[in-house]
């Protein structure tokens, strides 16, 4: 028995190692310093305590941050949900080539968002609005990008793009567990697929949705890599009688704040997205299995 615990130790050690390095001393850290004055250069750090969270919240830039990357997140929940599943009943139907488009749907997810966001960019700046100047069309004369009315939907679209065939398989495993003996049953008793879809399809795949919605939620809250490339926070406009970044994400305030040397008020504002992140994801997630269990 003892020689088993040594071999268990033995095989988990490499394992525990790591995830300490990596996770729990980084994160301890990062706590540590957003309670210090430390700018990531200077060997002199200062204890501060919770001016910098204090300071948060009466900066305009934050605040907007934080709120459009809120509305973001709805957005794209819904957004990549709502394709996600429409293109998990086009692939599980009878429709010629399913496969075909299944592995169509999921190739966007391949293409890295440093990448998708400049061929994106591409496509916004300049197909489009030559488009829109060759042919009169008044609306694509200018970029949506450069609106800043417009340019998180356009972060939406691209996002889901690129998320949904991913999202997709998730639905498209649960359907295919479902017993096909119950739409047989359900088509015999005259009901049609609408009433499929939602009376049968919906509740039997509630886990599916919980994971669904925890991975769209969780991955619109730190995107940052689209974000860079494909808008880098811009246009311009304004927030609280301050010039503000129509499209900077929180993920990529905190990164502007590290690289402009405020490294303890770039963890600070880590931390709170830390914390909404689980509180939220938490509250998502314990309501989705409450569904669960009522379905």
């Amino acid at each position: 028995m003892k020689q088993r615990s040594v071999v268990n130790i033995l095989f988990l050690a490499p394992v525990v190692f790591t995830f300490i390095m990596i996770i729990i001393v980084p994160f301890s850290l990062g706590i540590y310093y957003s309670l210090t004055d430390w700018n990531g250069v200077s060997p002199n750090i200062h204890f501060v305590g919770f001016k910098n969270f204090s300071k948060l919240f009466n900066t305009p830039d934050f605040i907007h941050s934080f709120l459009i990357t809120v509305g973001y997140t709805i957005i794209n929940v819904i957004l990549v949900n709502i394709v996600s599943f429409t293109l998990s009943l086009i692939v599980t139907s009878k429709v010629k080539f399913r496969n075909f488009y299944r592995a169509g749907f999921f190739v966007p997810y391949l293409i890295g968002g440093i990448v998708l966001g400049y061929i994106w960019q591409f496509i916004m700046n300049n197909i489009l609005v030559l488009l829109g100047t060759t042919y009169g069309i008044e609306m694509l004369q200018s970029s949506f990008l450069s609106r800043p009315e417009t340019v998180i939907w356009v972060m939406s679209v691209v996002n889901t793009w690129q998320f949904s065939g991913y999202i997709m398989l998730i639905y498209v495993a649960a359907i295919q567990s479902i017993p096909k003996s119950l739409m047989e049953a359900a088509s015999v008793d005259g009901a049609g697929f609408v009433r499929n879809v939602f009376n049968i399809l919906i509740p039997m795949m509630a886990n599916a949705f919980t994971i669904s919605l925890f991975l769209t939620l969780t991955n619109s809250f730190k995107q940052f890599d689209m974000n860079l490339t494909l808008t880098n926070g811009g246009p311009a406009t304004r927030f609280m009688g301050v010039p503000v970044k129509a499209s900077q994400l929180l993920a990529m305030n905190i990164f502007d704040t590290a690289t402009a040397n405020k490294m303890a008020e770039a963890q600070a504002k880590a931390v709170v997205l830390f914390v909404v992140l689980v509180v939220v994801s938490l509250i998502q997630v314990s309501n989705n299995k409450k569904k669960e269990v009522e379905m």
